[in-house]
């Protein structure tokens, strides 16, 4: 009998693209087979994000074609998972197109449920009923999920990510994901590096050990409390394991410094801190429900350079955010040039249904104002990128391949026969160069030659 095939597709954030990877590798091992063709597919399954409406906006409209697929194909199952399933429940089973619901907590039963799909022709339904009830982390289905599906990254050769924990418990006035993922539940230590163990003999090299916010990771086994620096202490030395990385860190000071010394003394653990500011406005932060101030957040970039001189350090910002005005962005363009940031990423703030500021304040700032300030603040980032990459020219510096290039940044004549690569440093700077296809998933040599805000672009050194 033909196994039935099962195609997916993943919004959002690395715990997303993660948790559709170990639904891969389930409905694989349940007989299924993947397809990346829709219209083959006897199976769509959606992993859906619910942080900006942008990305809940996009699912509908994929729905709405999907409404129209299935107006010819009415045996396909439909199924949403994730984040947005979480949230809108059993409100996405009655768009005509769906078949299934499933929340993040919930995608063990991910197969069985597709079987009842299809078995019955009934719509499948399950989500957390009680978001916030505390978890445990360490025990149950999930954790066993984790262990028997943690797999590659197929977009990513030689890289895997590993979840340390899930759900938040800072509930910033803003951000829906306490309430899709539920409170902090840290798995234990074992779990993980038994994980990662499993990982190293599979052929990975590299680690990204994830968390909402994942320097808030600790895990109590008797009289030892586990942090972030123990972990990442730990999964430096298993074998096989070159580097590791870990994201996203809230800025705070508990373990802090620990962290950074383990990054310091171990030449594994990447030189690389993403810790979103949010805003550079005290009256902003508080707004947000984010505990502290720009000083003290500038104050922990201050702390990073000087335990880790060569670290790179990433931000994150929010333009918009109700009542803002043009001196709180000011702020926050300040603050942007004072943490000479290699990258940073900024959102038009977006109404979340559920969250304090959706509830309390209104959405205030023109959405032309918002692009307005995006638009002035990746400038200002942009010139920053600029200068601190010119100061690689002519270094040799080492990446991990990720494989081809997804834009023709270098004449494909420099390279002879060999396609355009691209990778990254330990410090996330994506570095672009012609090389052999079978470079991906190794670590290579590259001098650079040119360099872009964005982007470094070299010569594969032999």
């Amino acid at each position: 009998m033909k196994s039935l095939s099962v195609h997916i597709e993943s919004f959002g954030c690395q715990m997303n693209k993660l948790d559709t990877a170990l639904v891969g590798s389930a409905l694989q091992e349940a007989g299924f087979h993947l397809t990346d063709s829709i219209q083959e597919a006897d199976v769509v399954l959606i992993n859906t994000c619910s942080v900006r409406q942008h990305a809940e906006d996009r699912v509908l409209s994929h729905l709405g074609h999907l409404k129209h697929l299935k107006e010819h194909r009415p045996d396909m199952v439909v199924g949403v998972i994730g984040c947005m399933a979480q949230r809108l429940g059993d409100k996405l089973l009655d768009h005509e197109a769906v078949s299934l619901v499933c929340g993040p907590a919930q995608i063990p039963q991910i197969a069985d449920l597709i079987r009842q799909a299809l078995a019955h022709n009934e719509k499948q339904l399950a989500v957390t009923e009680r978001i916030r009830q505390p978890a445990q982390a360490g025990n149950g289905s999930l954790d066993s999920f984790e262990l028997a599906h943690s797999r590659s990254d197929g977009q990513l050769p030689g890289q895997a990510f590993v979840r340390v924990m899930r759900g938040c418990n800072y509930f910033c006035t803003y951000c829906v994901v306490p309430y899709v993922r539920g409170p902090e539940a840290c798995r234990s230590p074992e779990a993980i590096l038994e994980q990662v163990r499993r990982l190293a003999d599979s052929g990975i090299k590299q680690v990204t050990l994830l968390g909402q916010t994942v320097n808030s990771y600790k895990y109590r086994n008797g009289e030892k409390t586990y942090s972030l620096a123990d972990l990442l202490d730990m999964t430096a030395q298993v074998a096989g394991i070159e580097w590791v990385r870990f994201v996203t860190s809230y800025p705070a000071d508990e373990f802090y410094d620990e962290i950074l010394q383990v990054m310091a003394n171990s030449p594994k653990v990447c030189r690389y801190l993403h810790m979103p500011a949010q805003s550079g406005s005290d009256e902003v932060l508080r707004a947000m429900n984010r505990h502290y101030t720009a000083a003290h957040y500038l104050d922990l970039i201050d702390r990073a350079r000087l335990v880790v001189p060569d670290i790179a350090v990433a931000g994150d910002f929010i333009v918009g955010f109700p009542g803002e005005t043009e001196d709180d962005f000011q702020a926050t363009v300040d603050l942007t040039c004072r943490a000479r940031y290699k990258n940073c990423f900024v959102f038009k703030y977006s109404p979340r249904p559920g969250t304090t500021a959706d509830k309390r304040l209104t959405d205030s700032v023109p959405d032309e104002v918002k692009q307005q300030r995006i638009v002035e603040l990746l400038a200002v980032q942009e010139q920053i990128s600029g200068e601190l990459n010119q100061a690689f020219l002519g270094r040799q510096v080492t990446i991990l391949v990720e494989g081809l290039s997804k834009k023709a940044h270098v004449n494909p004549k420099d390279g002879g026969d060999h396609p355009q690569l691209m990778g990254r440093t330990s410090a996330d700077h994506i570095v672009v160069f012609n090389g052999p296809v079978s470079l991906a998933g190794q670590f290579a040599q590259v001098r650079i030659t040119r360099t872009s805000p964005l982007t470094l672009f070299g010569e594969l050194s032999v």
